[in-house]
């Protein structure tokens, strides 16, 4: 985002994507002035969350770290070490192959093997394929870059078994488990159950500040611990994005219900605007792909009329897509959302195809 983007940004008042504009002011709103201090990541308010996360996840530990792209490779790094071989496999999407640098590669010397397609979930036949002894497998639950999908329960537990039967760790990049969550309508004990490790962020779908956790084994976490020092994630004082995660989270897990029901109210409102199209339709979680019958030049230039007349910011841009005349957005249901009707949106929308 270049800074005529974010002024323009920043001179709007109102948007229904996620949780809101994000403003500096709203965030600091989220850090509890009295919250305990924590030092070195020690005690205080990051303590309660670490416990917070582990018993919301049913898992023995957890830590916090100040960002996934950390956190996960390391994790995967523990698994690795302890099983001897340094393979992990994973969907073409995986975010640690797609957009973190080859960390996992330069930093952990791990080697990630994607497997099955990038137009649709992995499934087991794909990981049936797979010969090389597996340190760990990777799912994201949802498939963000396919419109938030989620693979059905059997087909999960199906895949989780197949891991571990074959002596590998199973870890979920659980960035918005919290969606998934609603998708599946199980809690997220039920969900962390399937796997070993849990990552879960707290930046996106709970709108706090930057920060995130991984659960799992005492043994295992208090590895990735150690691994958040090597790193340089041990900052002397990690409590205000803690505190803001506590203060946002049980708001988010009790919101999602309805998230999900407005993402479906959405979709349906949208059967009346063949210019746009819903992947997947219905929504299987509280997020979901926008086809714009037009052109990325024109749906700029519109959203960006939209924003300078009415103050409502919405996406500065739209990537292509493989179908010739369509350009597509993510729309994440958040806090936001929730304060604008479907309809509302829907003819909102519609406009992005002038």
């Amino acid at each position: 985002m270049d800074d005529e983007v974010r002024a323009l940004k920043a001179a709007c008042t109102d948007t229904f994507l996620g949780n809101g504009l994000g403003r500096s002011r709203d965030l600091l709103a989220t850090i509890d002035p009295d919250a305990g201090q924590d030092v070195y990541g020690d005690g205080g308010v990051v303590k309660q969350l670490e416990e917070r996360i582990a018993a919301l996840l049913g898992k023995p530990a957890a830590v916090f770290l100040p960002s996934g792209t950390m956190a996960q490779a390391a994790t995967l790094r523990v698994h690795a070490d302890r099983r001897g071989t340094r393979t992990i496999a994973w969907h073409p999407y995986c975010h640690l192959e797609r957009h973190e640098s080859q960390a996992h590669q330069r930093l952990h010397q791990l080697v990630g093997r994607s497997t099955g397609d990038l137009s649709r979930l992995l499934e087991l036949s794909d990981l049936e394929k797979i010969a090389e002894p597996l340190a760990a497998l990777v799912l994201e639950l949802p498939q963000r870059d396919l419109g938030g999908q989620l693979p059905s329960w059997e087909d999960l537990a199906a895949q989780t078994g197949w891991a571990r039967d074959r002596g590998a760790a199973v870890h979920l990049d659980g960035a918005r488990l919290w969606e998934a969550t609603a998708g599946y309508e199980r809690s997220t004990a039920e969900i962390a159950a399937l796997f070993d490790t849990v990552y879960v962020s707290f930046y996106k779908g709970v709108g706090a500040l930057p920060g995130c956790c991984v659960a799992g084994p005492e043994q295992d976490i208090a590895q990735v611990r150690e691994w958040r020092s090597r790193l340089g994630g041990t900052l002397f004082a990690l409590w205000p994005a803690a505190s803001s995660a506590l203060a946002r989270l049980d708001v988010t897990l009790e919101e999602m219900p309805a998230r999900m029901r407005h993402a479906r109210a959405i979709a349906e409102a949208l059967q009346s605007v063949p210019e746009v199209r819903v992947l997947p339709d219905p929504p299987q979680t509280p997020m979901m792909h926008l086809l714009f019958a037009t052109s990325a030049d024109a749906f700029r230039a519109t959203s960006r009329r939209l924003a300078e007349q009415t103050g409502l910011w919405l996406w500065p841009t739209a990537s292509p897509t493989a179908e010739p005349g369509f350009v597509v957005t993510e729309l994440t249901v958040g806090s936001a959302t929730l304060r604008h009707k479907p309809e509302a949106i829907a003819e909102i929308l519609s406009k992005l195809c002038t």
